[in-house]
Protein backbone atom coordinates (compact mmCIF):
# COMPACT_ATOMS: atom_id res chain seq x y z
CA UNK A 1 0.00 0.00 0.00
CA UNK A 2 1.13 3.56 -0.76
CA UNK A 3 2.53 5.31 2.31
CA UNK A 4 0.47 8.28 3.52
CA UNK A 5 2.12 11.28 5.15
CA UNK A 6 -0.37 14.14 5.33
CA UNK A 7 0.93 17.56 6.36
CA UNK A 8 -0.14 18.58 9.87
CA UNK A 9 -0.28 22.26 10.75
CA UNK A 10 -1.35 24.27 13.76
CA UNK A 11 -2.43 27.88 13.63
CA UNK A 12 -0.40 28.33 16.83
CA UNK A 13 2.95 27.45 15.26
CA UNK A 14 5.26 30.40 14.66
CA UNK A 15 5.73 29.71 10.97
CA UNK A 16 2.06 28.93 10.24
CA UNK A 17 1.62 31.71 7.68
CA UNK A 18 4.70 30.61 5.74
CA UNK A 19 3.77 26.94 5.92
CA UNK A 20 0.23 27.66 4.73
CA UNK A 21 1.50 29.76 1.83
CA UNK A 22 3.80 26.91 0.76
CA UNK A 23 0.94 24.44 0.97
CA UNK A 24 -1.32 26.61 -1.21
CA UNK A 25 1.34 27.45 -3.80
CA UNK A 26 0.52 26.04 -7.20
CA UNK A 27 2.53 26.78 -10.30
CA UNK A 28 0.12 27.56 -13.14
CA UNK A 29 2.82 28.84 -15.45
CA UNK A 30 2.46 27.41 -18.92
CA UNK A 31 5.21 25.23 -20.28
CA UNK A 32 7.08 27.03 -23.08
CA UNK A 33 6.61 24.14 -25.50
CA UNK A 34 2.88 23.97 -24.77
CA UNK A 35 2.60 27.70 -25.41
CA UNK A 36 4.43 27.47 -28.73
CA UNK A 37 2.39 24.47 -29.84
CA UNK A 38 -0.92 26.14 -28.94
CA UNK A 39 0.00 29.38 -30.70
CA UNK A 40 0.90 27.42 -33.84
CA UNK A 41 -2.43 25.57 -33.76
CA UNK A 42 -4.39 28.80 -33.23
CA UNK A 43 -2.60 30.53 -36.10
CA UNK A 44 -3.19 27.60 -38.45
CA UNK A 45 -6.91 27.37 -37.66
CA UNK A 46 -7.31 31.12 -37.91
CA UNK A 47 -5.76 31.22 -41.38
CA UNK A 48 -6.74 27.81 -42.82
CA UNK A 49 -10.06 27.08 -41.12
CA UNK A 50 -11.62 23.65 -41.62
CA UNK A 51 -8.55 22.15 -43.27
CA UNK A 52 -6.34 22.86 -40.25
CA UNK A 53 -8.96 21.56 -37.79
CA UNK A 54 -9.22 18.30 -39.78
CA UNK A 55 -5.45 17.88 -39.87
CA UNK A 56 -5.01 18.41 -36.13
CA UNK A 57 -7.98 16.13 -35.36
CA UNK A 58 -6.39 13.36 -37.40
CA UNK A 59 -3.00 13.98 -35.76
CA UNK A 60 -4.07 14.21 -32.12
CA UNK A 61 -7.30 12.18 -31.99
CA UNK A 62 -6.64 9.60 -34.74
CA UNK A 63 -9.95 10.61 -36.27
CA UNK A 64 -9.99 11.04 -40.05
CA UNK A 65 -12.81 12.83 -41.86
CA UNK A 66 -13.31 14.11 -45.40
CA UNK A 67 -14.93 17.30 -44.13
CA UNK A 68 -15.64 19.08 -40.87
CA UNK A 69 -19.35 18.66 -41.57
CA UNK A 70 -18.79 14.91 -41.23
CA UNK A 71 -17.69 15.53 -37.62
CA UNK A 72 -20.94 17.25 -36.66
CA UNK A 73 -23.41 15.14 -34.66
CA UNK A 74 -27.02 15.61 -35.70
CA UNK A 75 -29.88 16.46 -33.38
CA UNK A 76 -31.39 13.07 -34.20
CA UNK A 77 -28.20 11.35 -33.02
CA UNK A 78 -28.38 13.26 -29.72
CA UNK A 79 -31.97 12.15 -29.24
CA UNK A 80 -30.98 8.58 -30.09
CA UNK A 81 -28.40 8.65 -27.30
CA UNK A 82 -31.04 9.97 -24.91
CA UNK A 83 -33.42 7.15 -25.87
CA UNK A 84 -30.85 4.34 -25.64
CA UNK A 85 -28.84 5.03 -22.49
CA UNK A 86 -29.99 3.01 -19.43
CA UNK A 87 -33.19 4.40 -17.95
CA UNK A 88 -31.60 5.11 -14.57
CA UNK A 89 -28.93 7.25 -16.28
CA UNK A 90 -31.55 9.18 -18.24
CA UNK A 91 -33.68 9.74 -15.13
CA UNK A 92 -30.64 10.92 -13.15
CA UNK A 93 -29.60 13.33 -15.92
CA UNK A 94 -33.13 14.69 -16.27
CA UNK A 95 -33.55 15.15 -12.50
CA UNK A 96 -30.18 16.89 -12.24
CA UNK A 97 -31.01 19.10 -15.24
CA UNK A 98 -34.34 20.09 -13.72
CA UNK A 99 -32.66 21.16 -10.47
CA UNK A 100 -29.87 23.04 -12.29
CA UNK A 101 -32.43 24.82 -14.47
CA UNK A 102 -34.67 25.74 -11.52
CA UNK A 103 -31.75 27.21 -9.56
CA UNK A 104 -30.38 29.20 -12.49
CA UNK A 105 -33.79 30.60 -13.45
CA UNK A 106 -33.55 32.61 -10.23
CA UNK A 107 -30.27 34.21 -11.37
CA UNK A 108 -31.68 35.75 -14.51
CA UNK A 109 -31.33 39.52 -14.57
CA UNK A 110 -33.85 41.81 -16.24
CA UNK A 111 -33.45 45.21 -17.86
CA UNK A 112 -34.42 48.24 -15.77
CA UNK A 113 -34.98 51.98 -16.14
CA UNK A 114 -35.89 54.90 -13.94
CA UNK A 115 -36.96 58.49 -14.67
CA UNK A 116 -35.65 61.57 -12.91
CA UNK A 117 -37.78 64.57 -12.01
CA UNK A 118 -36.80 66.52 -15.15
CA UNK A 119 -37.75 63.63 -17.44
CA UNK A 120 -34.26 62.18 -17.91
CA UNK A 121 -34.32 58.37 -18.29
CA UNK A 122 -31.47 56.15 -17.08
CA UNK A 123 -31.24 52.41 -16.98
CA UNK A 124 -29.64 49.19 -18.08
CA UNK A 125 -30.53 46.86 -20.93
CA UNK A 126 -29.68 43.21 -20.25
CA UNK A 127 -29.10 41.13 -23.37
CA UNK A 128 -28.04 37.49 -23.80
CA UNK A 129 -24.99 36.59 -25.85
CA UNK A 130 -25.82 35.52 -29.40
CA UNK A 131 -23.71 32.37 -29.38
CA UNK A 132 -21.75 30.44 -26.74
CA UNK A 133 -19.17 27.68 -27.19
CA UNK A 134 -19.00 24.77 -24.76
CA UNK A 135 -15.86 22.65 -24.47
CA UNK A 136 -16.48 19.16 -23.04
CA UNK A 137 -13.57 16.78 -22.31
CA UNK A 138 -13.65 13.47 -24.15
CA UNK A 139 -11.69 10.24 -24.27
CA UNK A 140 -11.02 8.64 -20.87
CA UNK A 141 -12.61 11.59 -19.08
CA UNK A 142 -16.28 12.10 -19.90
CA UNK A 143 -18.35 14.57 -17.94
CA UNK A 144 -22.06 14.72 -18.79
CA UNK A 145 -22.53 16.79 -15.62
CA UNK A 146 -20.33 19.51 -17.15
CA UNK A 147 -22.62 19.64 -20.19
CA UNK A 148 -25.58 20.40 -17.92
CA UNK A 149 -23.69 22.92 -15.79
CA UNK A 150 -22.39 24.91 -18.75
CA UNK A 151 -25.21 24.68 -21.29
CA UNK A 152 -28.26 25.15 -19.05
CA UNK A 153 -27.25 28.60 -17.68
CA UNK A 154 -26.58 29.72 -21.25
CA UNK A 155 -30.02 28.61 -22.35
CA UNK A 156 -31.69 30.15 -19.30
CA UNK A 157 -29.92 33.42 -20.14
CA UNK A 158 -31.48 33.29 -23.61
CA UNK A 159 -28.40 32.44 -25.69
CA UNK A 160 -29.72 31.66 -29.17
CA UNK A 161 -27.14 29.06 -30.12
CA UNK A 162 -24.91 26.84 -27.96
CA UNK A 163 -22.14 25.10 -29.91
CA UNK A 164 -20.56 22.11 -28.16
CA UNK A 165 -17.19 20.60 -29.04
CA UNK A 166 -16.13 17.25 -27.62
CA UNK A 167 -13.13 15.18 -28.72
CA UNK A 168 -13.83 11.55 -29.62
CA UNK A 169 -10.37 9.92 -29.85
CA UNK A 170 -10.40 7.13 -32.43
CA UNK A 171 -14.11 7.80 -32.87
CA UNK A 172 -15.12 6.69 -29.35
CA UNK A 173 -18.28 8.58 -28.36
CA UNK A 174 -19.69 8.82 -24.83
CA UNK A 175 -23.44 8.30 -25.02
CA UNK A 176 -24.19 10.03 -21.70
CA UNK A 177 -22.45 13.19 -22.92
CA UNK A 178 -24.62 13.19 -26.05
CA UNK A 179 -27.74 12.53 -23.99
CA UNK A 180 -26.86 15.39 -21.65
CA UNK A 181 -26.48 17.67 -24.67
CA UNK A 182 -29.98 16.72 -25.81
CA UNK A 183 -31.45 17.38 -22.36
CA UNK A 184 -29.63 20.71 -21.96
CA UNK A 185 -30.76 22.02 -25.36
CA UNK A 186 -27.35 22.20 -27.05
CA UNK A 187 -27.89 23.33 -30.65
CA UNK A 188 -24.87 21.92 -32.51
CA UNK A 189 -22.18 19.38 -31.56
CA UNK A 190 -18.81 18.83 -33.25
CA UNK A 191 -16.51 15.91 -32.37
CA UNK A 192 -13.35 17.98 -32.24
CA UNK A 193 -11.19 18.85 -29.26
CA UNK A 194 -7.94 20.36 -28.06
CA UNK A 195 -6.58 23.77 -28.94
CA UNK A 196 -7.91 23.36 -32.49
CA UNK A 197 -11.49 23.20 -31.20
CA UNK A 198 -10.97 26.32 -29.07
CA UNK A 199 -9.53 28.08 -32.13
CA UNK A 200 -12.50 27.05 -34.29
CA UNK A 201 -14.93 28.46 -31.73
CA UNK A 202 -12.92 31.65 -31.20
CA UNK A 203 -12.24 32.55 -34.83
CA UNK A 204 -14.90 30.60 -36.72
CA UNK A 205 -14.21 28.38 -39.73
CA UNK A 206 -16.14 27.57 -42.89
CA UNK A 207 -18.20 25.08 -40.85
CA UNK A 208 -17.91 26.03 -37.17
CA UNK A 209 -19.50 29.40 -36.36
CA UNK A 210 -17.61 31.96 -34.28
CA UNK A 211 -18.92 32.25 -30.73
CA UNK A 212 -18.96 35.15 -28.28
CA UNK A 213 -17.77 33.21 -25.23
CA UNK A 214 -16.09 29.85 -24.57
CA UNK A 215 -16.80 27.92 -21.38
CA UNK A 216 -15.96 24.48 -20.07
CA UNK A 217 -12.96 22.55 -18.69
CA UNK A 218 -10.09 20.96 -20.59
CA UNK A 219 -6.47 19.88 -20.38
CA UNK A 220 -3.45 22.19 -20.35
CA UNK A 221 -3.66 22.71 -24.14
CA UNK A 222 -7.30 23.73 -23.90
CA UNK A 223 -6.67 26.01 -20.92
CA UNK A 224 -3.71 27.64 -22.67
CA UNK A 225 -5.73 28.13 -25.86
CA UNK A 226 -8.56 29.76 -23.88
CA UNK A 227 -6.06 32.10 -22.27
CA UNK A 228 -4.66 33.02 -25.70
CA UNK A 229 -8.01 33.75 -27.38
CA UNK A 230 -9.38 35.80 -24.47
CA UNK A 231 -10.10 39.24 -25.85
CA UNK A 232 -11.20 37.86 -29.20
CA UNK A 233 -13.91 36.03 -27.27
CA UNK A 234 -14.88 35.89 -23.62
CA UNK A 235 -13.96 32.88 -21.47
CA UNK A 236 -15.33 31.59 -18.18
CA UNK A 237 -12.06 31.14 -16.26
CA UNK A 238 -8.67 29.44 -16.26
CA UNK A 239 -9.29 26.72 -13.70
CA UNK A 240 -6.60 25.18 -11.52
CA UNK A 241 -6.74 21.83 -9.70
CA UNK A 242 -9.90 21.00 -7.77
CA UNK A 243 -10.01 21.89 -4.06
CA UNK A 244 -12.02 21.07 -0.98
CA UNK A 245 -11.75 22.62 2.48
CA UNK A 246 -13.74 21.13 5.34
CA UNK A 247 -14.32 22.99 8.60
CA UNK A 248 -15.47 20.45 11.19
CA UNK A 249 -16.32 20.79 14.86
CA UNK A 250 -15.14 17.23 15.53
CA UNK A 251 -18.64 15.73 15.75
CA UNK A 252 -19.08 14.35 12.20
CA UNK A 253 -18.34 10.68 11.49
CA UNK A 254 -14.62 10.73 10.56
CA UNK A 255 -15.24 8.25 7.73
CA UNK A 256 -17.59 10.78 6.11
CA UNK A 257 -14.94 13.48 6.24
CA UNK A 258 -12.22 11.15 4.95
CA UNK A 259 -14.38 10.28 1.94
CA UNK A 260 -15.21 13.95 1.34
CA UNK A 261 -11.47 14.65 1.19
CA UNK A 262 -11.02 11.70 -1.19
CA UNK A 263 -13.77 13.07 -3.45
CA UNK A 264 -11.49 15.88 -4.56
CA UNK A 265 -8.17 14.07 -4.23
CA UNK A 266 -9.31 11.49 -6.80
CA UNK A 267 -9.61 14.15 -9.51
CA UNK A 268 -5.85 14.33 -10.05
CA UNK A 269 -2.52 14.38 -8.26
CA UNK A 270 -2.56 18.19 -7.94
CA UNK A 271 -6.01 18.38 -6.31
CA UNK A 272 -6.04 19.80 -2.78
CA UNK A 273 -7.95 18.52 0.27
CA UNK A 274 -7.77 20.38 3.61
CA UNK A 275 -9.48 19.74 6.94
CA UNK A 276 -9.60 22.41 9.66
CA UNK A 277 -10.73 21.50 13.17
CA UNK A 278 -10.21 22.78 16.74
CA UNK A 279 -9.97 19.19 18.04
CA UNK A 280 -6.51 17.60 17.51
CA UNK A 281 -7.78 14.17 18.56
CA UNK A 282 -10.45 14.35 15.86
CA UNK A 283 -7.79 15.12 13.25
CA UNK A 284 -6.09 11.89 14.36
CA UNK A 285 -9.34 9.97 13.92
CA UNK A 286 -9.85 11.33 10.40
CA UNK A 287 -6.28 10.42 9.49
CA UNK A 288 -6.91 6.89 10.77
CA UNK A 289 -10.04 6.72 8.59
CA UNK A 290 -8.01 7.88 5.61
CA UNK A 291 -5.46 5.10 6.11
CA UNK A 292 -8.16 2.47 6.55
CA UNK A 293 -10.37 3.53 3.63
CA UNK A 294 -7.73 4.39 1.05
CA UNK A 295 -7.03 0.75 0.01
CA UNK A 296 -10.74 0.40 -0.89
CA UNK A 297 -10.58 3.21 -3.46
CA UNK A 298 -10.26 2.51 -7.19
CA UNK A 299 -8.12 5.61 -7.67
CA UNK A 300 -6.03 4.99 -4.56
CA UNK A 301 -2.70 5.89 -6.20
CA UNK A 302 -3.97 9.27 -7.42
CA UNK A 303 -5.59 10.01 -4.05
CA UNK A 304 -2.41 9.09 -2.17
CA UNK A 305 -0.25 11.34 -4.33
CA UNK A 306 -2.69 14.23 -3.91
CA UNK A 307 -2.90 13.79 -0.14
CA UNK A 308 0.85 13.45 0.31
CA UNK A 309 1.74 16.46 -1.80
CA UNK A 310 -1.05 18.99 -1.23
CA UNK A 311 -3.38 17.95 1.62
CA UNK A 312 -3.29 19.21 5.20
CA UNK A 313 -4.94 18.65 8.55
CA UNK A 314 -4.97 22.00 10.38
CA UNK A 315 -5.61 22.50 14.08
CA UNK A 316 -7.10 25.84 15.13
CA UNK A 317 -8.19 27.37 18.45
CA UNK A 318 -11.89 27.55 17.58
CA UNK A 319 -14.35 27.79 14.69
CA UNK A 320 -13.88 31.55 14.42
CA UNK A 321 -10.19 30.98 13.71
CA UNK A 322 -11.15 28.21 11.28
CA UNK A 323 -13.24 30.74 9.35
CA UNK A 324 -10.33 33.21 9.27
CA UNK A 325 -7.97 30.56 7.88
CA UNK A 326 -10.60 29.50 5.35
CA UNK A 327 -11.05 33.08 4.17
CA UNK A 328 -7.32 33.31 3.56
CA UNK A 329 -7.41 30.12 1.48
CA UNK A 330 -10.60 31.14 -0.42
CA UNK A 331 -11.40 27.53 -1.40
CA UNK A 332 -13.31 26.31 -4.41
CA UNK A 333 -15.50 24.02 -2.25
CA UNK A 334 -16.08 24.71 1.45
CA UNK A 335 -17.92 22.26 3.70
CA UNK A 336 -19.19 23.61 7.04
CA UNK A 337 -19.54 20.28 8.81
CA UNK A 338 -20.64 21.79 12.13
CA UNK A 339 -23.68 21.86 14.41
CA UNK A 340 -24.74 25.39 13.42
CA UNK A 341 -23.52 26.09 9.88
CA UNK A 342 -25.76 29.14 9.53
CA UNK A 343 -23.94 30.90 12.36
CA UNK A 344 -20.54 30.08 10.88
CA UNK A 345 -21.69 31.19 7.42
CA UNK A 346 -21.74 34.78 8.66
CA UNK A 347 -17.96 34.55 9.14
CA UNK A 348 -17.24 33.24 5.62
CA UNK A 349 -16.21 35.82 3.04
CA UNK A 350 -14.42 33.88 0.31
CA UNK A 351 -15.53 30.53 -1.15
CA UNK A 352 -16.75 29.26 -4.51
CA UNK A 353 -19.53 27.11 -3.06
CA UNK A 354 -20.47 26.60 0.60
CA UNK A 355 -21.91 23.25 1.71
CA UNK A 356 -23.96 23.59 4.88
CA UNK A 357 -24.08 20.95 7.61
CA UNK A 358 -22.94 17.37 8.13
CA UNK A 359 -25.24 15.82 5.52
CA UNK A 360 -24.21 18.04 2.63
CA UNK A 361 -21.45 16.20 0.79
CA UNK A 362 -19.62 18.29 -1.78
CA UNK A 363 -20.28 15.52 -4.31
CA UNK A 364 -23.97 16.48 -4.35
CA UNK A 365 -22.95 19.89 -5.64
CA UNK A 366 -20.96 18.31 -8.44
CA UNK A 367 -24.02 16.60 -9.89
CA UNK A 368 -27.49 17.44 -8.74
CA UNK A 369 -27.82 20.05 -5.97
CA UNK A 370 -28.67 22.77 -8.50
CA UNK A 371 -25.99 25.47 -8.08
CA UNK A 372 -23.22 25.43 -10.66
CA UNK A 373 -20.17 23.23 -10.20
CA UNK A 374 -17.95 25.48 -12.32
CA UNK A 375 -16.21 27.36 -9.51
CA UNK A 376 -13.22 29.65 -8.96
CA UNK A 377 -10.03 27.84 -7.90
CA UNK A 378 -6.56 28.75 -6.60
CA UNK A 379 -7.78 31.50 -4.29
CA UNK A 380 -9.67 33.34 -7.03
CA UNK A 381 -12.88 33.06 -4.99
CA UNK A 382 -11.58 36.28 -3.41
CA UNK A 383 -12.83 38.09 -6.52
CA UNK A 384 -14.65 35.55 -8.71
CA UNK A 385 -18.01 33.78 -8.65
CA UNK A 386 -19.43 30.45 -9.84
CA UNK A 387 -20.46 30.20 -13.47
CA UNK A 388 -24.01 31.44 -13.83
CA UNK A 389 -26.68 32.94 -16.03
CA UNK A 390 -25.00 36.34 -15.58
CA UNK A 391 -21.96 35.02 -17.47
CA UNK A 392 -24.10 34.68 -20.59
CA UNK A 393 -25.76 38.09 -20.27
CA UNK A 394 -24.24 41.46 -21.00
CA UNK A 395 -25.37 44.87 -19.88
CA UNK A 396 -25.76 48.08 -21.89
CA UNK A 397 -26.24 51.43 -20.16
CA UNK A 398 -29.31 53.45 -21.17
CA UNK A 399 -29.01 57.27 -21.06
CA UNK A 400 -31.77 59.55 -22.31
CA UNK A 401 -31.65 63.21 -21.25
CA UNK A 402 -34.63 65.49 -21.44
CA UNK A 403 -34.10 69.05 -22.69
CA UNK A 404 -34.07 70.29 -19.09
CA UNK A 405 -31.67 67.57 -17.99
CA UNK A 406 -29.32 68.13 -20.94
CA UNK A 407 -29.20 71.86 -20.21
CA UNK A 408 -28.45 71.37 -16.51
CA UNK A 409 -25.94 68.51 -16.83
CA UNK A 410 -24.36 70.19 -19.85
CA UNK A 411 -22.97 72.83 -17.48
CA UNK A 412 -21.36 70.14 -15.31
CA UNK A 413 -19.95 68.28 -18.31
CA UNK A 414 -18.59 71.55 -19.78
CA UNK A 415 -16.65 72.38 -16.63
CA UNK A 416 -15.20 68.89 -16.34
CA UNK A 417 -14.35 68.60 -20.04
CA UNK A 418 -12.59 71.97 -20.12
CA UNK A 419 -10.72 70.95 -17.00
CA UNK A 420 -9.44 67.95 -18.93
CA UNK A 421 -8.61 70.05 -21.99
CA UNK A 422 -11.16 68.27 -24.18
CA UNK A 423 -12.82 71.27 -25.83
CA UNK A 424 -14.92 69.36 -28.37
CA UNK A 425 -16.45 67.43 -25.50
CA UNK A 426 -17.25 70.70 -23.73
CA UNK A 427 -18.76 72.36 -26.78
CA UNK A 428 -20.82 69.29 -27.63
CA UNK A 429 -22.41 69.52 -24.19
CA UNK A 430 -22.68 73.33 -24.34
CA UNK A 431 -24.76 73.23 -27.54
CA UNK A 432 -27.54 71.65 -25.43
CA UNK A 433 -27.45 74.34 -22.70
CA UNK A 434 -30.43 76.65 -23.04
CA UNK A 435 -29.51 80.18 -24.07
CA UNK A 436 -29.35 82.58 -21.16
CA UNK A 437 -28.59 79.77 -18.69
CA UNK A 438 -24.81 79.78 -19.11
Amino acid sequence: MTEIAITRLSARQADFDTALAQLLAWDDSVDHQVNESVRHILQQVRTRGDAAVLEFTAQFDQLEAASLSALEISADRLQQALQTIPSEQREALEQAAERVRDYHQRQKQDSWQYQEADGTVLGQKVTPLDRAGLYVPGGKAAYPSSVLMNAIPAKVAGVSEVIMVVPTPAGVVNEMVLAAAAIAGVDRVFTIGGAQAVAALAYGTETVPQVDKIVGPGNIYVATAKREVFGTVGIDMIAGPSEILVICDGKTDPDWIAMDLFSQAEHDEQAQSILICPDAAYLDRVEASIRRLLPTMERAAIIATSLNSRAALIEVADLAEAARVSNRIAPEHLELSVADPQALLAEIRHAGAIFMGRYTAEALGDYCAGPNHVLPTSGTARFSSPLGVYDFQKRSSIIGFSADGASEMGKVASILARGEGLIAHARSAEYRIRQGEE
